[in-house]
């Protein structure tokens, strides 16, 4: 029981470190090789790292855009985000906000900044399909 208890607590110190060094990866601010870079832009400057912003994506925005649901645009699919990016980022970011037609307000992404949000949505317009 004790050896189990021991192994346990390794574990748990092993994992923590991994978490502390995705978590330093995610927020850094170099560019290139490392998972850091910026994300495509469309309209406006990227805030976020492709890796945060996949992050956030895969738990809050993969769901209904993974997929197309309910008529969300699906993630990659230039030609339905086309007429979406012409309305401007201000507008998708106020429907991101405030839900638009099937889509919760806040997207699932409770925590989410304008920023962020602007971000998640130039990733999913641009981003290949999952």
């Amino acid at each position: 029981m004790r050896a189990e208890s021991t192994i346990v607590k390794r574990i748990a110190k092993g994992l923590t470190a991994l978490a502390l060094v995705g978590i330093a990866a995610g927020c850094s601010q170099e560019d290139g090789a490392t998972g850091s870079q910026r994300v495509a832009d469309v309209s406006g400057g990227g805030q976020m790292s492709v890796m945060a912003t996949r992050e956030i994506y895969l738990r809050s925005c993969h769901s209904c855009h993974g997929s197309g649901v309910s008529g969300a645009p699906r993630t990659g699919d230039t030609a339905a985000w086309a007429p979406r990016l012409a309305k401007g980022m201000d507008t998708l970011v106020a429907n991101a906000i405030n839900g638009y037609q099937a889509m919760p307000p806040r997207g699932l992404c409770f925590d989410c900044s304008e920023a962020q949000f602007a971000d998640l949505i130039r990733y999913m317009a641009n981003s290949p399909v999952d």
